[in-house]
């Protein structure tokens, strides 16, 4: 069975790595992106020269709408979706509870929790044998600040992470019967774009190993749960953090 992976988030930071190590494992892979088109053809053109296709694929997690045409594009240009791989996530505004606006508190839920919902409930539909689908895998990008809390700066962040721990820790159970697994991957510190240098040395005395993690090691970790080698594994939410906790 040809293996199709749709990663959300895909031109940038750990869903830019997770697209590039799948492509190595044997997956065709759409690449979604927002805004920064130049980006995700650059991911599209590593994979490609891994032999494998890829597509880049424009839209919004937090739009219905975008949703929809983005599991349509992919199917189109690489045929059914075996899995999905959601990395699209933002961070700010950063700051404490009481200075957050609605329109804040809107934005972050929309893209990180919203969005998180939309692209799962696309791929069960499609993957489900409930829906005459062969079977799949999810693997949700959470973030250890749901259980660290962020406090002064992104509780906001925390909170809709929190809220994609739940969504796994339900839809894990919901759908292994049908023939998907559903898993998450909870980085701790990692150098990407979304991570300033000043953020990353304020937290390197928490973190054991006292160092950032690169966006390739929790890709690992997002792949092997994407593969066979996998395969018992649905409901676990790997940290990747250096030691912390």
């Amino acid at each position: 069975m040809t293996k199709v992976a749709l990663v959300t988030g895909g031109s940038r930071g750990i869903g830019a790595a997770a697209c590039r190590l799948l492509a190595r494992d044997g997956w065709d892979v759409a690449v979604n992106y927002r805004a920064d088109a130049p980006a995700a053809e650059a991911v599209v053109a590593d994979i490609v020269a891994m032999g494998r296709r890829a597509v880049a694929v424009q839209g919004d997690v937090g739009s219905e709408t975008d949703v929809l045409a983005m599991f349509e594009t992919t199917e189109r240009a690489l045929g059914p979706i075996t899995g999905l791989v959601n990395s699209a996530g933002i961070s700010s505004p950063n700051g404490r509870v009481e200075a957050l606006t609605v329109d804040a508190i809107d934005t972050v839920l929309r893209v990180n929790v919203v969005g998180s919902i939309l692209t799962c409930r696309e791929a069960v539909k499609r993957m489900s044998t409930k829906h005459g689908g062969k079977g799949g895998a999810i693997v949700n990008v959470s973030s250890g600040s749901a259980y660290i809390g962020n406090p002064g700066s992104g509780v906001l962040y925390a909170i809709s992470k929190g809220a994609v721990n739940s969504l796994h820790a339900g839809l894990s159970q919901e759908v292994a019967g049908e023939g998907i697994r559903v898993n998450a991957v909870s980085p701790g510190m990692t150098a990407t774009d979304m991570v300033s240098a000043e953020a990353i040395e304020k937290n390197l005395p928490n973190i054991p190993m006292g160092r950032a993690g690169k966006a390739e090691e929790i890709a690992e970790a997002i792949v092997w749960l994407m593969s066979e080698k996998a395969g018992y594994v649905a409901g676990a939410n790997i940290r990747v953090a250096g030691g912390r906790l």
